[in-house]
């Protein structure tokens, strides 16, 4: 008789689920994966390959797929309620270490190729979720939400920084939540005869009270829209009507193509607004249960850093179970011990980075202008190209603003 497979149940199909079920499978192990959404998500923003995100991508064997998904990009421009420039950086800007970079793919692009990439020793259950963890000598039940039950040798919740499974074994969110002071919607924008081209710049206008706009390219006919403002708090999630109602009053007064975006966010397939936070923990495994990316240790967008940390965190897992020979303890052990310096670089945003994503005043737009035409001077840039590179583990273009 053949030795039994460990089974796995990783809830949660986005960067970090998918990559670390697919790294699981090539050791051996039988996979599933479920994701509340009803099928493979779409949106989100840019995300570059330098670093951690390029390595793990590589090790996979998934680089060049990804590189055949890039998204054309010029550089970063902040602009006024015109449309004129006020600050440039452009993508050559810090030898290519700068805000953009020019091998940049979309986060949906780079799902669908992790999620492609997965054999037939990972079963994907869309629409489902977990209602129930229970410890057994040989595992840990999990009850699904259509009422199904199974056993499984782990359990990983990589399910967000809303993470059910964080809520159902560490605690609310609550007690481990965050809150930088501002929320971000992001959506894709179906272009139309007339709409301004991006001519491959990521353009930012910042409005006084902390409100932001940007766009970016996104797939031929697209442009990616994002729009920050101060929050702690939002509407339910369930509540799509007084979310809208939100940016519609926040946004009301703002120039630039304001009006275009809020009317483009009312139909979009993909969009989705939350608050900007950090998860802390100070553990992220418990028995037979671990947390990996957003679910553990979220960093926030303001970072750039989620895509990598989310990768990384799959790999440092699967090589972790892989050394130990499953032995969980030691192997969660590992993994921990290996993730925690990253993470807490990652969550040490640079000074005034909040600010900087949304200036409060009119003087500090301008300021803001200032400081990025002065980073790329002869007497600075040298200093910015090495706090760049220290920093470096494969951001997902700065942009998340």
């Amino acid at each position: 008789m053949g030795q039994v497979m460990a089974k796995a149940l990783i809830v949660g199909g986005g960067i970090a689920g998918d990559m670390l079920a697919l790294l699981l499978e090539r050791d051996g192990w039988l996979v599933t994966v479920a994701e509340i959404a009803p099928a493979l998500r779409t949106g989100g923003q840019t995300v570059d390959l330098r670093g951690d995100s390029r390595e793990v991508l590589d090790n996979a064997g998934l680089l060049g797929k990804a590189l055949e998904c890039l998204v054309p990009q010029r550089g970063a421009a902040w602009i006024d309620a015109k449309g004129r420039p006020l600050a440039k950086m452009p993508v050559e800007a810090f030898d290519g270490k700068g805000l953009v970079s020019k091998e940049e793919l979309l986060r949906t692009d780079l799902a669908r190729i992790i999620h492609e990439a997965a054999g037939p020793g990972v079963t994907h259950r869309f629409g489902e979720t977990v209602e129930a963890l229970e410890d057994q000598e040989s595992g840990v039940l999990a009850r699904f939400r259509s009422g199904d039950e199974e056993v499984f040798d782990l359990i990983v919740g990589a399910d967000g920084a809303h993470s059910r499974v964080r809520a159902l074994r560490f605690g609310p969110e609550e007690r481990f939540r965050k809150p930088l002071g501002l929320a971000h919607a992001w959506f894709t924008l179906d272009e139309k005869p007339g709409t301004p081209s991006l001519d491959g710049w990521f353009l930012m206008h910042n409005a006084p009270g902390r409100r932001a706009v940007a766009a970016r390219p996104g797939h031929a006919g697209q442009q990616e829209i994002g729009m920050t403002f101060g929050a702690d708090t939002l509407p339910p999630r369930g509540d799509r009507d007084a979310r809208f109602a939100l940016l519609e009053r926040t946004f009301v007064d703002v120039g630039w193509r304001t009006r275009e975006f809020l009317d483009a966010a009312a139909v979009a397939s993909d969009f989705s607004l939350d608050t900007l936070d950090q998860v802390t923990m100070p553990a992220w495994h418990d028995g037979r249960v671990v947390l990996v990316g957003d679910s553990a240790w979220c960093a926030s967008p303001l970072s750039g850093l989620g895509t990598a940390l989310a990768l990384r965190g799959a790999e440092e897992l699967a090589s972790a179970l892989r050394e130990t020979g499953n032995r969980l303890p030691a192997a969660l052990a590992a993994f921990e011990s290996a993730m925690r310096p990253r993470v807490a670089s990652a969550q040490q945003l640079p000074p005034g980075r909040v600010a900087a994503a949304a200036p409060k005043t009119k003087w500090g737009i301008r300021v803001n202008a200032w400081v990025m035409r002065a980073v790329q001077s002869n007497l600075l840039r040298p200093l910015m190209k090495r706090a760049f590179a220290a920093t470096e583990h494969g951001r997902e273009s700065a942009s998340a603003m």
